[in-house]
């Protein structure tokens, strides 16, 4: 499978929004079962009728670019949900499966002329899928695995040192090297091959409730650990706060916080999604702050959401839309108040060549990209380089790269390579997800490149820690 260079302009298959949808894709021509969504919030017809079918979405479309079929596109997408609303379709597993493909990265919205709202589209196409179509025994139980687990912070915590003792026995070098997993289970493979370095840090778990600013406080902020991020990325949380309070920022951690619902919301599992946003919600009621802080692009996606999330929740919806209001990036917030704290050079006297890794979440879904560049810049000897494609997806996607590993490989192969066409030395990206993405595919390649937060990048700048040359 490799990515493909379409001329999406001029795609023959769908051309025209009176094209015989039908004829033009007959392996979707069956109404044996589900012959539409149910009743419960299907895709809105309003906003399918708002695409035009133009074909510009085609282009940044990171399925459609590997796969190369029409109904792995947006434009397919929508013209399936058309005909499933109409009757024309039936919901099943052949029709599922294209929904399936997206890495709902938000690439299209982005690049709309129409401003159509693809995200709110498969944001209620998903749980559709999940409530109507029966999984295979093997993808239900990988399901399973990570919607019971991932989410869970207390849950992961307990595998820290088994996880530990795989690594340091080196358990992970043995099975990546003979390849023994990939022939049990791709998917299981997939989710060995992206398992962060276990340190020390990542037991850590005992942040106090309350942490002082530095000098003048300007503002009191919550900050959000995340599940993953807890776990696996401490370092990243404690440069945060760092960061945060020597920019004379009061921050508080709410104990009772869980995860963010980010996981489950983007596969379509409504209920497990409500109850984790309604949980978060409370655990920052009540405490004063001017901002909820959040330090990884897919969870701040759906922080800002959730007044959407829980709209027809009669107790929520409203708490839910002050919560995301207050609701920031790390990196934004911090470049809108400004740094007031001195930055030292990261190599002494030297210039040091950074690439910064666009996560899709946040440029696609919040719409942030300025913000990071800015404070990067502005730590002295920071040059920064940019990327051939840097809108398109890693692969990574949440979870993407665990349940569709072939299109993840061909999407992590080629950011990877784009990166490093930059000549730069260091890689800045604010993701988990992405970073853990792009890490596997750094060492399939063979190269040794430093990959950091830029909150790291500034808590070692004001700390005046330096960094070495690899």
């Amino acid at each position: 499978m490799q990515l493909k260079d379409i001329n999406t302009q001029n795609n023959p298959t769908i051309p025209a929004k009176d094209s015989n949808f039908l004829q033009q894709n007959p392996h979707l021509n069956s109404l044996a079962d589900n012959p539409s969504f149910d009743s419960q919030n299907p895709p809105n017809p309003e906003l399918i009728d708002a695409c035009v079918h133009c074909g510009f979405c085609l282009s940044t479309c990171p399925s459609y670019r590997v796969i190369g079929k029409e109904m792995d596109s947006p434009r397919g997408r929508i013209y399936a949900m058309d005909a499933i609303n109409k009757g024309e379709v039936a919901l099943n597993k052949t029709t599922s499966q294209h929904f399936d493909t997206c890495l709902g990265c938000l690439a299209c919205v982005t690049t709309c002329p129409s401003g159509v709202k693809y995200d709110k589209l498969i944001a209620a196409t998903r749980p559709q899928v999940e409530r109507n179509i029966p999984r295979s025994l093997p993808d239900l139980l990988i399901r399973n695995l990570i919607f019971n687990l991932f989410p869970y912070p207390n849950r992961l915590r307990p595998l820290l040192i088994p996880l530990f003792v795989y690594q340091k026995l080196g358990f992970n070098k043995f099975i990546r090297a003979t390849k023994l997993l990939e022939k049990i289970s791709p998917r299981l493979a997939a989710m060995e091959s992206i398992l962060p370095e276990i340190t020390v840090d990542s037991f850590e778990s005992n942040y106090p409730t309350i942490i002082p600013a530095q000098g003048e406080k300007r503002y009191r902020v919550g900050l959000i650990l995340g599940c993953v991020q807890r776990i696996f990325f401490s370092p990243v949380n404690m440069a945060t706060i760092r960061v945060l309070t020597a920019n004379g920022c009061e921050v508080v951690i709410p104990q009772s916080q869980g995860c963010c619902a980010a996981l489950p919301e983007h596969q379509g599992q409504t209920e497990q999604a409500h109850t984790l946003a309604k949980q978060m919600i409370d655990s920052f009621a009540n405490t004063g702050v001017d901002a909820v802080i959040i330090n990884a692009a897919g969870c701040g996606h759906t922080l800002k959401e959730y007044g959407n999330i829980l709209q027809d929740d009669s107790e929520y919806c409203e708490k839910a839309k002050e919560f995301s209001s207050q609701v920031k990036d790390v990196q934004e917030f911090l470049a809108n108040v400004g740094l007031t704290a001195k930055l030292s050079p990261l190599i002494e006297d030297e210039e040091l060549t950074i690439v910064y890794q666009d996560a899709c979440h946040l440029l696609h879904g919040q719409k942030i990209s300025l913000e990071p560049r800015k404070l990067l810049q502005q730590i002295p000897g920071v040059k920064l380089r940019e990327p051939i494609d840097a809108a398109l997806c890693c692969g990574s996607a949440g979870i993407y790269n665990m349940l569709q590993p072939e299109v993840a490989e061909e999407l992590g192969q080629q950011k990877v390579e784009n990166l490093l066409n930059t000549g730069a030395e260091l890689i800045a990206s604010a993701n988990p997800g992405c970073s853990l993405q792009i890490k596997k595919h750094l060492e399939l390649q063979g190269k040794k490149m430093t990959l950091m937060h830029p909150i790291e990048l500034l808590d070692y700048s004001i700390r005046r820690v330096k960094l070495q040359r690899k």
